[in-house]
């Protein structure tokens, strides 16, 4: 909650500077695009049992979405379950990617009954073929399919054991106490 609440401020000071100056922040050293990647969004939106708190996530949330990409503060969320009851704010996102689905009204939820209608058939994505979806951007009528660079346990096993620079496991490992990281 504290690092929305934080991302919200961020977003309200550089409004206030940009303000009548620009429409679009431009990212420097000093003034990062600062992007919150949430794994699971269910878990800020659905799962919280308090309320309140839920009540602000979806605030927070929804002030991000809808002026944090002009100041250069962006979400990307990833959801299983797409329904209004987990995502209230689905239709704040102005680019939604939609993966292999189980069902039809999943992707009318994700995407919109225009792209189903367009071709973007999500439900009917074969698990053969991991990775292939559709994106739509708000201002677009057209759905894109697209296919994302699958990568298996294996390979990144493989990857690991060939190609890992020496020394890279020592970068990984945590910090003894009071050496800093």
């Amino acid at each position: 909650m504290g690092l929305l609440r934080a991302a919200v401020t961020v977003m309200q000071e550089r409004a206030v500077r940009l303000r009548g100056r620009t429409r679009l922040h431009t990212p420097t050293v000093t003034e990062p695009l600062i992007v919150l990647v949430v794994d699971e969004l269910a878990s800020l939106t659905a799962y919280i049992g308090d309320r309140k708190i839920r009540a602000e996530v979806e605030q927070l949330l929804g002030l991000l979405l809808s002026h944090g990409r002009a100041v250069g503060v962006s979400v990307v969320a990833a959801v299983q379950d797409p329904s209004k009851e987990v995502l209230p704010i689905r239709q704040l996102f102005t680019v939604r990617v939609a993966l292999r689905m189980t069902e039809a009204t999943q992707t009318t939820m994700v995407l919109g009954a225009a792209a189903r209608e367009a071709g973007a058939v999500c439900d009917q994505v074969s698990t053969t073929t991991p990775g292939v979806g559709y994106v739509l951007v708000d201002g677009t009528s057209e759905p894109l399919r697209v296919r994302a660079f699958h990568v298996t346990d294996a390979d990144i096993d493989y990857l690991t054991e060939h190609f890992s620079p020496t020394g890279y496991p020592d970068r990984l490992a945590e910090p003894d106490e009071g050496q800093a990281p």
